[in-house]
């Protein structure tokens, strides 16, 4: 995978995350499903499987610190490995742009997070050109060390499925976790074929992890489409919502909305009934808590009798 000899001792426990049968979603859907809980690795996103990596390369390598563009999930990740390392983290973040949980996590672990007023893809950019300057190393998925580490996902479901399955389908936000899984399926010797779903109104989704206009990795993308391993699934705010509060009031899979993308995928594709998915759900809900509608909730007396007479 790329680890390093410093990669163990920067571990937070990433990886080994759970692969659950989401029965009642497949019943729903005509075939067997199976959710892959990245939200459960230790800061709440797949990003620390390849972070881990990436920091531990950097640290190695006598850098200062470690920067990166995000969208949220990456700089708390970024941000986590780095403390553990004693590195700086510089966070690059479009304002606005990004879930409330995420910029709080990074500013917990000490990272400089500085909101610039554009798009991701300028953060990217001048992401790039700090990590070109000596002493920062670029930490986002075009980074290799992030694709090494992300991999692994796709080792680990097939070995607690026991088999390939014949479907894996994640979200397409900036395509770094799509290549990553491509190159994992590959590697495992797995045929499985993988469903992408990306946000219809990619610049401005609702679904704020997805929210990259430019893709980094969309060359890479198209070419696993073009080999027939891949099929793109165009979702719309809708689709996107519907499915992610089915996942949370069906399954009890609570994830942000970016993670629903891929059964939104499959749910739009359909499959034969005698297919097996596995869906990765890449972050967790409480990466994201602006995206529920947290009203007051309902205020009574405190008497049995009010209990019962509000359940009905």
């Amino acid at each position: 995978m790329g680890v390093t000899a410093l990669s163990p001792a920067l571990s937070l426990g990433e990886g080994s995350t759970p692969l659950v049968p989401a029965a009642r979603l497949s019943d729903a859907l005509g075939f067997e499903l199976h959710l892959k809980l990245e939200g459960s690795n230790p800061t709440g996103s797949f990003k620390d499987r390849g972070m881990v990596v990436a920091v531990a390369r950097a640290a190695s390598a006598g850098a200062r610190g470690v920067v990166c563009a995000s969208t949220g999930n990456t700089a708390a990740s970024a941000a986590a490995y780095a403390a553990r390392a004693g590195l700086e983290a510089v966070v690059l973040t479009p304002a606005g742009g990004t879930a409330s949980a995420k910029r709080a996590q990074a500013r917990a672990a000490g990272a400089r997070v500085l909101e610039l007023r554009g798009s991701f893809d300028d953060a990217l950019r001048l992401a790039r050109e700090l990590g070109a300057r000596p002493g920062f190393v670029l930490v986002n998925s075009v980074n290799p060390d992030r694709i090494e580490g992300q991999k692994s996902v796709a080792h680990e479901l097939v070995e607690q499925l026991g088999a390939a399955p014949d479907v894996v389908a994640l979200p397409f936000g900036g395509g770094g976790n799509v290549t990553a899984v491509a190159l994992g399926l590959r590697e495992a010797g797995a045929g499985s074929r993988i469903v992408v779903g990306q946000a219809a109104e990619r610049a401005t989704t609702w679904a704020s992890a997805i929210r990259i206009a430019e893709p980094a990795h969309a060359e890479g993308v198209a070419a696993l489409v073009d080999a027939g391993h891949l099929e793109v699934v165009t979702l719309s705010e809708d689709e996107l919502g519907t499915w992610w509060r089915r996942l949370a009031t069906e399954e009890g899979a609570f994830c942000e909305p970016a993670s629903a993308a891929g059964v939104a995928a499959l749910a739009r594709l359909g499959l034969p009934s005698d297919q097996v998915a596995v869906a990765i759900l890449t972050g967790h809900g409480l990466k994201d808590t602006d995206a529920v509608d947290q009203g007051a909730g309902t205020v009574i007396e405190p008497t049995l009798e009010a209990i019962l007479e509000e359940l009905g």
